[in-house]
């Protein structure tokens, strides 16, 4: 389980979070969504501590992320598998010495590391592609090997930092597939940031709406569909219009 317990972080004078607390539950995956620069992807980045909160604290099984020393903090992160918004691929390797980077770190034997590897991009469905080059990829591709780089770790959780940024529908429906494979494959927790509703509805087992930096209201699918929210009404709908007075009226709703 991921516990955020009233987190703060602000970058100078810019606060970000402001008392975020959230549960992320063994087993489900948790869409987080929110406005462009909510804080959404910050909050991620405190789960493997990347980040550390000004106030508050980011526990994973049992664990508080900002007091782990290194060694802990190395083991803590062996545990999760992180997809960045850009792949964040290394262009000087090919697709397979890509995912074999994680693997070695962790000293295990070549015929298990092949084997993770010709696994893991079957699952994506780009076997054959291990020794091309990032360069050589679309953007879909490119996305679909930092899934696989993260299903080859085995990791208990896997974080998507807006896997479906920059896509076309299609190959966003193809990456909303994997995801919902690989927690039905290997069982993984996910939490997924996204400003993509199609992608929340067809992800999530729960969907959290970060704004003004904490929690305005979590819940399953249906009940974030059904809210009466106008701040979630506004966002799930894609309203440009009124935005100001569903601010106002936020300040009054219940969340």
């Amino acid at each position: 389980m991921i516990i955020f317990r009233d987190v703060h972080k602000r970058f100078g004078p810019k606060a970000v979070l402001q008392g975020f607390s959230l549960e992320i539950r063994e087993g489900e995956t948790l869409a987080i969504i929110g406005y462009s620069g909510s804080g959404k992807s910050v909050a991620l980045k405190h789960i493997v501590g990347l980040l550390e909160p000004d106030a508050g604290e980011v526990e994973v099984d049992g664990r508080i992320v900002h007091l782990l020393s290194r060694p802990e903090l190395a083991d803590l992160r062996a545990s999760i598998g992180f997809v960045f918004q850009f792949a964040a691929l290394l262009d000087s390797l090919t697709v397979r010495e890509n995912l074999m980077l994680g693997l070695k770190r962790r000293d295990l034997p070549e015929m298990e590391m092949e084997e993770r590897v010709a696994e893991s991009l079957e699952l994506v469905g780009l076997t054959g592609a291990d020794d091309r080059y990032p360069a050589e990829l679309s953007g879909g591709m490119r996305k679909r090997v930092g899934i696989a780089r993260a299903i080859a770790l085995r990791p208990r959780y896997i974080l998507y930092d807006e896997p479906t940024t920059g896509l076309d529908p299609v190959t966003s429906a193809v990456i909303d597939r994997l995801m919902v494979r690989a927690r039905e494959k290997f069982g993984v927790t996910g939490v997924v940031v996204t400003h993509d509703m199609r992608s929340a509805f067809t992800v999530g087992d729960r969907i959290a709406m970060l704004y003004r930096g904490a929690v305005r209201r979590v819940g399953t699918v249906e009940e974030i569909r059904q809210s009466n929210d106008p701040v979630v009404r506004q966002f799930i709908e894609g309203r440009p219009e009124g935005a100001a007075d569903a601010e106002d009226a936020a300040s009054g709703a219940v969340a």
